[in-house]
């Protein structure tokens, strides 16, 4: 059976006060040793005064023994007994002072520590700035501390003063901070070489501080930019150019690529830029198949990583993986080696999440817009069946009819004629309206409101209409929305010229301060609001009610106003980004 182990003492906590000295080694030394030795210093004198044989030389001897070397002995063991007394209390009162600066050492200590603690757990650089001033006061002692970084930000903190501000009584002092700044402190009394070091000291866990939020705010700005490339970029290799160039510039990275996933659960190169330029197309290499079938993030370097870039010595791989399996692989590459080593590699996987997000969203619209085309195909075959085939029909057999009445009856056969010449032209203006509702318009070459201007004129020109473009304010939407308020305008001019029968259109845009509203206004024959509710329209393919959700679904609103032989407005709203 083992002893129990002895209780281990706390690491923290003052230390203990010293114990009391034991009785002193000299006073132990003369208790101990001088009574026997004076019996036998005693004994041995009396011997040798008793052989003198004269008295009068033995009362000599025994006043010189007794009178002098006795008080000289004493005189002499007694003053060895007060130096070791004294520098016994030397040493306790050393001992004592000892104490005190452990004391106050530990407590600068404790300080520290929750300075540092309050440093880590600081939301953003200004509360890093006001805790380290405090912290400052509290560790030096000082009146009244000021740190500066650069960029203008400032923190300050006053101790245990009546004084509001430093004053001219007071004594500065100043220590640059590691990395730009400076840590100022004034003190009642002039700062000695311990409260100096210790200071500097200070001054180096502060820079940490601060580089440390700086790298926390860093960190929220690339992930902001990456959710901005999700939010508004569409165009899947503008997406990944934007969001591994974010990714290679927060590390320093000089090459980067993406492989996706196609339909087949093959890796393909989507996009690659290195020294050479900007790649796409080609297999993936064996480093992002390892990739690709793991769970996270891998380094290569030697062979591995050229075969990867030509001129990287070091590759990182990040795998886009979400709920529904693998989506891609993300690769950075730098011509150092080991240049992975220590990154940030949780925020880059982080990145590399929302990327994958991006690609899902990316790959969403672009099926939507292929649904999209593949509705207004089949709109557009149900159109020319239902209206210009049939028309077309019908022609054929008017002229059919005019050749056997062309000599039996030619005035009726004139007048069939006309009135076949009279459906073509109104055939082939539908034909053309179709054409121009169906051109593509490029909404990020010119912008908005210049699309909508082109559009508003080539409109007026295209069915012989009189129209009028107001733009007022300023117009700030996303890319998402303007493509939705775009379209809305594109339905509302070919109902006008479908349906209408107007003579003038207005387009008014108005940017107010927290919405965009477009308005469109004809002077046409209006319609039964009841009665058109939800019908699609043969223009556009979107009836009113599709618009209205677009609308709706993006925070907007959308208003029709009309009534039989009034005209029509058109009324739609969206936030201002």
């Amino acid at each position: 059976m083992t002893d129990a182990p002895a209780p281990r003492k706390p690491l923290s906590g003052p230390p203990a006060a010293p114990p009391r000295a034991p009785l002193s080694d000299r006073v132990r030394v003369v208790r101990n040793t001088l009574p026997p030795l004076i019996v036998l210093v005693v004994g041995a004198v009396e011997l040798l005064i008793s052989l003198l044989g004269d008295p009068s030389r033995e009362l000599w001897a025994h006043l010189l023994f007794y009178g002098l070397v006795g008080p000289a002995v004493t005189f002499f063991s007694v003053e060895w007994i007060a130096e070791g007394t004294r520098a016994r209390e030397r040493a306790e009162r050393e001992l004592r002072d000892l104490y005190g600066q452990l004391s106050a050492s530990h407590g600068r200590l404790q300080a520290v520590q929750e300075l540092m603690r309050d440093l880590t757990d600081a939301a953003d650089l200004g509360a890093v700035l006001e805790v380290a001033a405090r912290g400052a006061v509290r560790v030096t002692g000082a009146t009244h501390a000021t740190l500066t970084v650069p960029g203008g930000l400032s923190g300050s903190a006053r101790g245990e003063t009546l004084l509001s501000a430093p004053s001219a009584a007071l004594h500065p002092l100043k220590v640059a901070i590691p990395g730009g700044g400076a840590l100022l402190l004034h003190f009642e009394t002039p700062p000695t070489a311990d409260t100096t070091a210790l200071t500097q000291a200070l001054a180096a866990e502060v820079a940490t501080g601060v580089e440390a939020a700086r790298q926390r705010t860093l960190d929220l700005m690339t992930l902001y930019s990456v959710d901005q490339s999700i939010r508004a970029e569409r165009n899947m290799r503008r997406l990944l150019a934007r969001v591994t160039g974010t990714m290679a510039g927060r590390v320093g990275a000089e090459a980067r690529a993406a492989y996706l996933s196609d339909e087949d659960g093959v890796l393909r190169l989507e996009y690659a830029q290195d020294r050479r330029g900007e790649t796409g197309g080609g297999v993936a290499p064996a480093f992002a198949v390892r990739v690709a079938g793991g769970t996270g993030p891998l380094i290569a370097g030697g062979a591995e990583a050229c075969e990867v870039f030509p001129e990287a010595r070091s590759v990182l791989g990040l795998p886009m993986r979400d709920e529904e399996g693998l989506v891609g692989v993300l690769m950075l590459g730098d011509p150092r080696e080991d240049a992975f080593g220590d990154t940030r590699v949780s925020l880059l996987a982080l990145m590399a999440g929302q990327a994958t997000l991006a690609v899902r969203n990316a790959r969403a619209y672009l099926y939507s817009e292929e649904l999209a085309i593949s509705d207004e195909r089949a709109r557009i075959a149900r159109e020319i069946h239902d209206g210009v085939a049939q028309s077309l029909a019908f022609a054929a057999l008017k002229l059919d009819v005019v050749a056997r009445k062309l000599h039996s009856d030619p005035a009726q056969a004139e007048t069939d004629v006309r009135a076949a010449t009279t459906l073509l032209r109104e055939q082939i203006r539908e034909v053309r309206r179709s054409i121009f509702a169906l051109r593509p318009i490029d909404l990020e070459r010119y912008g908005l409101l210049e699309t909508v201007r082109r559009y508003v004129l080539d409109f007026a020109e295209q069915n012989g209409l009189k129209s009028t473009l107001d733009v007022t304010g300023e117009v700030h939407l996303s890319p998402g929305d303007e493509a939705v308020v775009f379209r809305i305008l594109q339905e509302s001019l070919n109902n006008v010229a479908k349906h209408a029968r107007a003579g003038e259109v207005g387009v008014t845009m108005h940017g107010g301060a927290s919405q965009v509203t477009l308005r469109v206004r004809d002077d046409g024959a209006g319609f039964d609001l009841e009665a058109v509710t939800g019908r699609v329209s043969s223009a556009g393919g979107l009836g009113l009610a599709q618009m209205r959700e677009r609308l709706q679904a993006r925070g907007g609103q959308y208003r029709i106003l009309s009534s039989p032989g009034h005209g029509t407005v058109i009324e739609a709203e969206l936030p201002q980004a």
